[in-house]
């Protein structure tokens, strides 16, 4: 069997679609399956790296930032993408990652070669982009182009029983399974140090996030407990946001930007810091969506403090039924934000407690898991469509 991976982002880029793929791939290869993934070449100084794969990169245009986001980047993979997987080898089905234009491409290729793709819906743009400040029109147009991306998929994997009811009700009549959602157990591991004054934000920052409450919860914390650090690592379209919210409140010399690092490079963060932080903002169109970042601060044994609604207060509370310190969901409110963080430092886990929290979250929810039940999709799925 050949697979074909359409992605704008892929190993060795740090985020969570990356890593997530590479899983995908990894799983696949093991089977035996021929892998050609469509992506982005890297940021100039970033090697690729393959396990076996073939990695078909294509230069796009990147954000300030070096990421691909933003319509001018997301043009420039979609439509040199279309004749890449057009005149590319035939696979016998195909593996699409959002953005939902990437989709709408893939529909249409799929189409002229009779290919069945998998469309992976960890989330929906078109709900999330209501957040942003941007034209009614663009909101429209992107609807209109996930709903075909979505009803065209033979086969929809996603995260959470939320997203499927979003599917459902976006038109898409296709079979959807809930893979579920984890982190690299073999990247995101426990490592014995001692605690820092330390609190850290590990991931994609953006409006549906809400993270500048952070900030204020930070902030009535530091009145009490002085010295601490709250580290913000990755990128985000409300950065601008959070920062003015730290200079606002007076905090900006305690609060930290660094950019997207490594699995490698992030777990010294996390096992150094007395809890993660995470958020989604409730009463909002994406409140169904899970904070990934909590499954890869598990992993390294490192509790979560989450401030919103959603899946992720399941998440804890699954943790914690079963008899580890997973940390704490709050109330999106400063003064819970805050109460948990002196209940964080004033109740520091032990170095046993974390390590059980590392082995549980292991256990429980390993991405190589989550990968395996995606490939058994992609492996079914040309025999279930008569391909």
């Amino acid at each position: 069997m050949r697979l074909a991976v359409v992605t704008r982002i892929y190993r060795p880029e740090p985020a969570a679609a990356s890593i997530f793929l590479g899983a995908v791939v990894d799983s696949a290869l093991g089977r035996g399956i021929l892998v050609d993934v469509y992506t982005a070449t890297p940021p100039l100084g970033t090697p690729s790296q393959t396990r076996g794969e073939r990695v078909r990169s294509w230069p796009v245009l990147r954000d300030s930032t070096g990421y691909v986001r933003g319509y001018a980047g997301y043009v420039s993979y979609d439509v040199p993408l279309f004749f890449r997987l057009l005149f590319g080898p035939r696979p016998d089905a195909v593996l699409v990652e959002p953005p939902p234009t990437s989709g709408a491409v893939v529909r249409a290729v799929c189409a002229l070669r009779r290919i069945p793709y998998v469309y992976d819906a960890a989330d929906i743009w078109s709900d999330a982009v209501q957040l942003e400040p941007v034209p009614g029109v663009v909101i429209r147009v992107l609807r209109a182009v996930e709903k075909l991306a979505l009803r065209g998929a033979a086969h929809i994997v996603t995260v959470s029983q939320g997203v499927v009811g979003r599917i459902r009700a976006l038109g898409s009549h296709a079979p959807v399974t809930v893979t579920g959602f984890g982190a690299d157990a073999t990247q995101f591991t426990y490592l014995e140090m001692p605690t820092e004054k330390l609190f850290v934000y590990a991931g994609s920052y953006s409006p549906y996030h809400g993270a500048d409450i952070l900030v204020d919860g930070f902030a009535l914390f530091s009145e009490q407990y002085p010295g601490y650090v709250l580290r913000f690592i990755g990128n985000g379209a409300s950065r601008d946001t959070v920062e003015q919210r730290a200079r606002e409140l007076g905090v900006s010399s305690q609060i930290e930007f660094l950019e997207p690092v490594t699995p490698a490079a992030l777990l010294p963060h996390l096992n150094a810091a007395v809890a993660s932080l995470a958020t989604i903002k409730p009463d909002t169109v994406y409140e169904y969506s899970y904070a990934s970042k909590a499954f890869s601060s598990f992993m390294t044994g490192c509790p979560v403090i989450f401030a919103g609604s959603g899946p992720t207060i399941d998440l804890i509370e699954e943790a914690r039924a079963a008899g580890v310190r997973a940390g704490a969901a709050s109330a999106y409110d400063a003064e819970a934000i805050a109460a948990q963080l002196v209940e964080s430092v004033e109740s520091l886990p032990s170095a046993d407690e974390r390590r059980d929290l590392a082995l549980w979250a292991s256990q429980n929810h390993s991405l190589q898991a989550v990968a395996d039940r995606v490939v058994d999709v992609i492996s079914d799925t040309p025999a279930r469509v008569g391909t």
